[in-house]
């Protein structure tokens, strides 16, 4: 059997000045190192492509968008490197989708948890569906949402973080979602998203890039030090995670 942490993949498709970015993982669409790094990777290239207008972020499958971060690759963390590494991969994701020049749309199909709440909140105009309901689940296996916070924070304003950071067992709906800002719409149905989506696109390959870029710095305004932030927060993680009540904690979780 295939190791889960080497298995899932990101794709990038370009078509008419759209960058499709598109990941998958078999367990949820849960993110391992590898596949974050990729995403990074993917975000930074569709950024500096000339022949990119705008960029949609999406996952494939129907029922989960993302369940954040591997449990696979949580419970094989042994030492502080190795869990720095494996939550700078959150961070650097956050930071390539703050620092692309280009526009990103969110689709968010389904549930999002941790990792996933967090790129749902660093897209700069948001979609779901009524069935992507929310969680911010890391303080129910030791740790916290350090690494995404400051991206949540930014869509949901301290409070909404707070509530999602403290009451980490219980899902918030799409519709708390979108009252708070995470999400921009929400559908009935993922076909009603996908051709609002579409619209959007067609307006946006008519826009000036040159306003859009301009656009996107002003919506990032006060977010220049989230290359050292967000690299501080993984290394509280990469601590963290290597605490007995932590990893008892990932295991109980695991096991349910």
């Amino acid at each position: 059997m295939q190791d889960p942490t080497q298995q899932g993949h990101v794709e990038t498709f370009i078509e008419n000045g759209l960058a499709t970015i598109q990941f998958f993982h078999p367990m949820s669409n849960s993110l391992p190192g590898k596949l974050l790094a990729k995403l990074a990777e993917s975000i930074t290239e569709a950024g500096n492509n000339d022949e990119v207008k705008v960029i949609l972020l999406k996952s494939e499958g129907e029922r989960a968008f993302c369940a954040g971060a591997s449990f696979d690759e949580l419970t094989s963390i042994e030492d502080f490197e190795t869990g720095k590494k494996f939550f700078s991969g959150f961070a650097n994701v956050i930071n390539a989708m703050r620092k692309c020049p280009k526009l990103i749309i969110g689709r968010v199909q389904g549930k999002a948890v941790g990792g996933g709440v967090g790129l749902a909140s660093s897209v700069d105009y948001c979609f779901a569906t009524k069935h992507a309901a929310v969680k911010l689940s890391e303080l129910a296996v030791g740790i916290g949402p350090f690494v995404v916070g400051p991206a949540v924070e930014r869509k949901l304003g301290l409070s909404g973080m707070s509530e999602l950071a403290i009451n980490a067992t219980e899902w918030r709906d799409a519709q708390w979602a979108e009252s708070r800002g995470l999400y921009n719409h929400t559908f009935d149905t993922v076909e009603e998203m996908d051709e609002a989506i579409e619209k959007l696109v067609a307006k946006l390959r008519k826009s000036n890039p040159d306003a859009m870029e301009s656009l996107k710095k002003v919506f990032w305004r006060g977010t220049d030090d989230w290359d050292n932030l967000l690299i501080e927060r993984a290394e509280l993680s990469g601590r963290m995670v290597l605490s007995d009540f932590t990893k008892n904690a990932i295991a109980a979780f695991k096991s349910k």
